[in-house]
């Protein structure tokens, strides 16, 4: 038995040293294979058409992130003030840009803490202006594992707070600039 214990200590010890570069690197990783393309996508809905569409969000945009808004002004976007605007503007940039961040592990801690708030938001969104389905919301401790909202985004809000927690690892841009 004490051969056994020996032996257990001996892998987990290795495996503890190597925290500071697995975790994060997984992290990254899975960020990247599971949810980059994901915000991706949404981001190219909400762009406007033309070279400059990332200067004039779509209708889609102002759909997407002011429902009840623009039901207010029967979809007509240009009915909703600057504040809307910019905030359509920032919302879109931002799902292009921190995904890009994150993969690249440069200012990985910002860019997860941005990510985290992003999806905080979007969950508001979802729930409070979209008026999401009880099932799509889902609860925590139950026996369905896969809603959409609390179940999936608690487990993308853990994956990016180890990112907040321990950086980028060291195959990032943050290790080869000196970024803590």
């Amino acid at each position: 038995m004490q051969t056994l214990v020996t032996l257990h200590n001996r892998i987990f010890l290795v495996l503890g040293r190597a925290d500071d570069w697995i975790v994060p690197t997984l992290a990254r990783f899975t960020f990247a294979a599971v949810l980059s393309v994901y915000f991706w996508s949404s981001a190219m809905t909400k762009l406007g058409p033309g070279l400059f569409g990332w200067l004039n969000p779509s209708s889609g945009a102002f759909a997407q992130m002011f429902p009840k808004a623009m039901e207010a002004v029967s979809y007509d976007q240009s009915q909703l003030g600057i504040g809307y605007h910019l905030f359509a503007l920032v919302g879109t940039w931002a799902e292009f840009i921190l995904p890009a961040l994150l993969i690249l592990g440069l200012f990985t801690r910002i860019g997860a803490i941005g990510m985290i708030v992003f999806i905080l938001v979007q969950s508001y969104v979802d729930v409070t202006g979209h008026k999401a389905a009880a099932a799509t919301i889902g609860a925590w401790f139950d026996r369905d594992s896969g809603s959409m909202i609390m179940d999936q985004r608690l487990l993308w809000v853990t994956i990016l707070l180890v990112l907040v927690i321990k950086g980028a690892g060291p195959i990032s841009a943050d290790r080869a600039l000196r970024i803590a």
